[in-house]
């Protein structure tokens, strides 16, 4: 997956912001590599893969959301972040740089209408965001959510490192999504540099991803239900995310199995009877997880809670390039497994669940057919894995790569330039988040105040993966 990459002026890049607002084309990702700003681009017919970029002249750029939304809080990253302005932008607040001054929540008009601020502090040991909610009476008219609580500076904290430094934070910038980060890192260190991981580490790499996806959509369900105040739910897929994060732990020796995908490979091989304990947690999994679907699927007042509830249009899941069960709920058939697409999983049969209804219903949905095809790809992982060699030695000299890898909330985004020294000069790393908590916004509009809950948690966007 080598992307085609274009120097343009202001004319192309006017042409591309054109082509993203009609719908062409869809944004991956907007960063700056001072001081030139850059765009990647997804041609969904094709696959193929674009990065644009502009060199600033005074420090400027035009805009690119004020004609495609999705971009905008991008902008006011790099404002934030690299002090380049976009020029002819809607929003000009600050974003990740929170300051003395009151932030300036958007309005909303109408008659008997309140306001309601909850957090960034929230009950729970959850992470720090603001949500401003405009509410007439129990019905939320308007949402907008202040973020930037947990921002570490970690893209500034890779430039320089080595890269095997680099990959640690990398790992870390959201935790439960550590193994996809940490493979998308690796792979555009790969690219970068010129060379491939060994066929035994990309089959392992993929056999930790969707141990993850399988963890994390276990915690979803449980936890959407447990929103809904359907505890039985929680508790049981409760039992079952503990099992795949012991696994996790005894097959790789950690239980989120972090730091081990690494550029050129892994650093850590499946234990020697994992095989055989994987059998023994996907045989638990298959004789637990169709019961407690039944259950969801045949509680009533849980399905009263779920169906038609925070509802996200296709039309939106599409201009935002919304990934994973976001945007496959609301019928974008998307995964980056398959488009643009990365090894092993070429070789390997899957099915990406697709639904239209974009509700919080749906989002469940989703979860519980990529939990049954999570369980058919490590199967077909074990019955593959190659033997070989885990790493290959890394060389020192400069280039450009970006990886895609799709986490169980959808696609992570990495673009890498390395210095000649091989250590990295400039990382960029975008969540699936960044496009995702807009959607939030939207979908709670018309819903009561008390099902933001379930629907917050039925898209569980990551605030570190935003805020990095």
């Amino acid at each position: 997956m080598m992307p085609t990459q274009t120097n343009v002026k202001v004319d192309g890049w006017l042409e591309a912001v054109d082509r993203l607002a009609g719908g062409h084309l869809t944004l991956l990702s907007l960063w700056a590599d001072p001081p030139d700003v850059k765009m990647a681009l997804l041609d969904e017919a094709s696959g193929a893969v674009s990065i644009v970029s502009y060199h600033c002249r005074n420090g400027q750029y035009p805009s690119v959301g004020v004609k495609h939304p999705p971009a905008i809080r991008l902008e006011r990253a790099i404002r934030d972040l690299h002090k380049l302005e976009a020029i002819g932008a809607s929003d000009t607040r600050p974003w990740l740089k929170h300051t003395a001054a009151p932030y300036e929540f958007l309005a909303a008009e109408g008659e008997a209408l309140h306001q309601i601020a909850v957090g960034p502090v929230h009950a729970g040991i959850i992470e720090p965001g603001h949500f401003r909610f405009t509410a007439n009476g129990e019905f939320l008219v308007r949402l907008e959510a202040r973020l930037g609580y947990v921002h570490r500076g970690i893209e500034a904290s890779m430039a320089g490192a080595p890269l095997d430094g680099a990959a640690k934070f990398a790992a870390r910038a959201s935790g439960d999504s550590t193994v996809a980060y940490g493979i998308a890192f690796a792979l555009a260190a790969e690219m970068a540099l010129g060379i491939a991981a060994p066929p035994r580490a990309i089959y392992l790499r993929a056999l930790m991803a969707e141990l993850e996806r399988l963890a994390n959509h276990f915690g979803d369900i449980g936890a959407i239900c447990n929103d809904a105040s359907f505890s039985l739910m929680h508790a049981q897929c409760g039992i079952l995310r503990e099992l795949t994060l012991r696994a996790a732990d005894d097959y790789f020796g950690h239980r989120l199995m972090m730091d081990i995908a690494v550029p050129g490979g892994v650093v850590r091989d499946i234990a020697a009877d994992g095989a055989a304990h994987l059998g023994t947690l996907l045989a638990e999994v298959r004789r637990v997880f169709p019961q407690l679907v039944e259950l969801y699927d045949n509680t009533a007042s849980l399905q009263d809670r779920t169906v038609t509830t925070g509802i996200v249009k296709p039309d939106y899941a599409r201009q935002f390039g919304a990934g994973g069960f976001v945007g496959r709920a609301s019928g974008r058939a998307v995964d980056a497994r398959r488009l643009p697409g990365y090894a092993p999983y070429g070789d390997l049969k899957f099915e990406v669940p697709v639904l239209t209804a974009g509700d919080v219903n749906a989002r469940v949905w989703i979860r519980i057919r990529e939990v049954e095809q999570s369980l058919a790809l490590v199967e077909q992982i074990l019955a593959a894995l190659p033997g070989g060699a885990l790493r290959v030695d890394l060389p020192s000299r400069g280039g450009e790569g970006l990886g895609i890898v799709e986490a169980f909330r959808g696609d992570v985004f990495v673009w890498l330039r390395l210095a000649d020294d091989g250590s990295v000069a400039r990382c960029h790393l975008r969540d699936a988040s960044w496009f995702q908590w807009p959607l939030l916004e939207t979908a709670v509009e018309g819903n009561i105040v008390a099902d933001f809950p379930l629907c917050n948690k039925s898209f569980n966007c990551s605030y570190a993966g935003h805020d990095l």
